[in-house]
């Protein structure tokens, strides 16, 4: 490879990779060839041991595009043509895509909403199904809600559904959190847990994935409004013949079974868990002494991504900060949530403590080149 220098990454992905994880991309693997099919499965296998389920109980579903393309498959293949109701459970921007999807296949949603500073409560959503809804065929929620941070209580919520939705299938967005965030998917009852390659699995982009209870799954063949966007169709694919239906993304898939081999040797969720919270406490530490408030304290505070308050001064430019501290080789997620001026650091990826340490002495820098007090305001 060539000597080129990568900047690093601090969002929520897609995010820094390994130099193995890149490497393993540099060969060509037909897409029908026995190594592909290999490759798949073993990827396949890997990914429920991840999630700490079974085989008998659940499958992984591989799907080519982005993690919306997967939670976007979950709503065609588990509602049915007509009639379908699904209640989702919203407090950021996923959430919030889950609605836009809805309306674009003319789902009918209803909407159980919380600020973005704030968790899902599962009290409140079981006092507003006390007061009545539809007959759900699905109930969503995002676990790890990256707009802010914030930590949703899946497991209460599945349990929640279970109980008063029995009809219902369960949908968790586990987009920014498996693999780092512990997320026990059978004792949430969730029929859907949707993933994504380049988040803290730290694969590259290109393929996300379904863990889907085998049975339910089975009883949503037919009803898909897309062709390439069955997940029924595909796991038929993926078990009979090993393959995707249509064309892999073969070099994503070769970088992220590397990427599952590096996080075994890591040590797996709890050891990437340890490695994310201190640098998310490296990075806390250094922003408050900064002077830095952070959007979230308390309930429901994660470790995948920090939301800060921007400083109030005459000389602060968000625009200004972002562009320099990228110049330094240093990106920072750009978008805010709606609510409040905010910007995010993201913990996740290949960064380790002395990644976060170097990070706060740049922006540091960056606002002494600014003439921000230290402090900030």
């Amino acid at each position: 490879m060539s000597n080129v220098t990568s900047k690093k990454l601090f969002t929520p992905g897609p995010l820094g990779c390994t130099r193995t994880v890149k490497e393993a991309m540099l060969r060509d693997v037909g897409s029908r060839d026995a190594e592909m099919i290999d490759v798949i499965r073993d990827i396949r296998e890997e990914l429920l041991d991840v999630a700490g389920v079974s085989s008998k109980e659940y499958t992984a579903v591989l799907m080519q595009g982005s993690g919306t393309f997967c939670v976007e498959a979950v709503f065609q293949t588990a509602c049915p043509r007509q009639g379908a109701r699904v209640l989702l459970m919203i407090n950021g921007a996923y959430g919030k895509r889950m609605k836009t999807i809805c309306d674009r296949l003319g789902i009918a949603a209803d909407c159980c909403e919380f600020r973005e500073d704030e968790m899902v409560d599962p009290l409140k959503v079981e006092e507003q199904l006390r007061a009545g809804g539809g007959d759900y065929c699905l109930a969503a929620a995002v676990h790890c809600e990256t707009s802010s941070g914030v930590v949703n209580p899946v497991g209460e919520l599945g349990r929640l559904v279970a109980e008063r939705l029995p009809g219902a299938l369960y949908l968790v967005d586990a987009m920014s959190s498996l693999g780092a965030v512990p997320l026990d998917a059978a004792a949430a009852r969730a029929d859907f847990v949707v993933s994504s390659a380049n988040k803290c699995l730290q694969g590259v982009p290109g393929f996300s994935f379904v863990l889907a209870r085998r049975g339910p799954l089975r009883r949503c063949e037919g009803n898909s409004r897309s062709l390439s966007l069955d997940l029924a169709q595909q796991a038929e694919g993926l078990d009979a013949l090993g393959q995707f239906r249509f064309t892999p993304p073969t070099h994503a898939l070769l970088a992220f079974r590397q990427a599952l081999r590096e996080f075994q040797l890591e040590g797996g969720v709890p050891a990437r868990a340890r490695r994310y919270r201190e640098n998310w406490r490296i990075l806390q530490e250094g922003m408050s002494a900064m002077g830095f408030r952070k959007l979230l304290s308390g309930k429901g505070e994660g470790y995948i991504i920090s939301t800060y308050h921007f400083p109030r001064h005459r000389n602060f430019s968000f625009d200004h900060f972002y562009a320099s501290l990228s110049e330094m080789g240093q990106v920072i997620y750009p978008g805010k949530v709606t609510q409040a001026d905010c910007f995010r650091i993201g913990n996740i990826g290949d960064l380790h403590p002395q990644d976060m340490a170097h990070l706060l002495r740049c922006i540091e820098e960056v606002l002494a080149r600014m003439a921000v007090p230290v402090p900030v305001p």
